[in-house]
């Protein structure tokens, strides 16, 4: 999209035809007196496949947090296809698909009746609705059990409906918190080979402390440490690097280590 376009006239127009671009500038966020992210610094370009890694605690969920209008920044800057979270998060949610790390789904609603509801609520209606629905009841497998409650599905089928419901409007940028994360070696495949499958023209970002994951679905990786960006290029030369163990540690374990 445009970047010489105003802010609040690119608020306006979703391009889903093609992956957009997230940039963070000195980007911090305080809680108290806990610096959860320092002066960050990150460029993610259009249709990119990125993997923001790190230990827990690291400040990878409060990146994605910001990312999506859930937080506020303490200072810097943080933009969607040019466009602030901050000031403009409708337009920003236009633009997003997000799958967060513990599915939070209705357990009294049918799979398919789920989906019709959350579409619904990012303003789908009708045939169009109807069509999106069975577009991602499809591309999910999820056919088995779309007139299925939600509260008894298995821990799979539950993780792939939230994944299903990140794509309902066909977004430019899928966001993904951990999305294998307690899932059986076969149900993790399964989802990798799904996710495998997003179109060139989406940009992903994979926040993750699974490795092989980042290794598997995506091409460029920025490491988070005690909330710094401490490493950042391409996915595989990342975590090559001689120092890379130590960057998935915590303060906590690094200290044990040094005991």
């Amino acid at each position: 999209m445009n970047q010489s376009m105003p802010e609040a006239d690119r608020a306006e127009t979703a391009n889903c035809a093609s992956g957009v671009g997230v940039t963070a500038r000195a980007l911090t966020r305080r809680f108290g007196n806990h610096l959860a992210l320092d002066r960050i610094d990150l460029q993610i370009a259009p249709r990119a496949r990125f993997s923001l890694l790190g230990a827990n605690g690291a400040g990878k969920t409060t990146f994605i947090r910001l990312l999506t209008g859930f937080l506020l920044p303490s200072s810097g800057a943080l933009t969607v296809d040019g466009i602030s979270p901050a000031r403009h998060p409708h337009a920003v949610n236009k633009r997003i698909g997000f799958a967060m790390e513990t599915s939070r789904l209705y357990p009294e609603l049918r799979v398919r009746g789920l989906l019709r509801f959350l579409g619904g609520a990012r303003g789908l209606r009708g045939s169009e609705l109807a069509n999106a629905v069975d577009r991602v009841i499809e591309r999910f497998q999820l056919a088995s059990v779309a007139t299925r409650r939600t509260g008894n599905l298995s821990k799979g089928f539950e993780r792939r409906v939230s994944l299903a419901q990140a794509f309902l409007v066909e977004p430019p940028l899928i966001v993904l918190d951990e999305p294998s994360n307690g899932l059986d070696p076969a149900q993790r495949n399964q989802v990798r080979e799904i996710l495998r499958g997003i179109e060139p023209e989406r940009t992903l970002i994979l926040c993750t402390h699974d490795l092989d994951e980042a290794r598997a679905l995506t091409d460029r990786a920025g490491v988070l440490h005690a909330g710094r960006l401490v490493a950042e290029g391409p996915t595989g030369e990342v975590l090559s690097r001689q120092n890379a163990p130590s960057l998935f540690q915590t303060d906590r374990d690094a200290k044990e280590a040094n005991s």
